[in-house]
């Protein structure tokens, strides 16, 4: 059965898309810990991150960090945070979180933004790539 993230991949379900190239889609998660929160996922659905392959793994991280440095020049922060927890999903990915304190990753706390400000973010991001 496919998880929620291949059906965003497939289309089947919308996303606020950041980035994407042949192996990775990025998209802003819909119930982010701060504004700008993004999630970094291979395409090949794979549940644990460290049964990637090595080159995999490392595409990913690559990836990851283009899409960090973007939410960095678009979102002020600190810096941006990165987890890999996969207890939520069964597929791979990378939580990108800007961070202005620690309980910014705590995944406790929860931001609240509108259609229009997803939309505006997304695109705002996918500009500095």
């Amino acid at each position: 059965m496919s998880s929620i993230f291949t059906k965003i991949i497939q289309g089947e379900i919308p996303c606020y898309k950041v980035a994407e190239d042949e192996k990775h889609i990025a998209f802003l998660d819909i119930n982010p810990n701060a504004k700008g929160h993004t999630l970094c996922i291979p395409k090949k659905e794979v549940d644990k991150v460290f049964d990637l392959s090595k080159e995999d793994y490392l595409d990913l991280m690559e990836f990851s960090r283009k899409v960090a440095i973007a939410l960095e020049k678009t979102v002020a922060c600190k810096r941006v945070g990165m987890s890999v927890i996969g207890l939520e999903v069964p597929h791979v990915h990378v939580h990108l979180i800007p961070l202005n304190a620690m309980k910014d990753i705590s995944f406790m706390d929860k931001v609240t933004l509108s259609e229009a400000e997803f939309l505006d973010l997304a695109k705002a991001i996918g500009a500095n790539m």
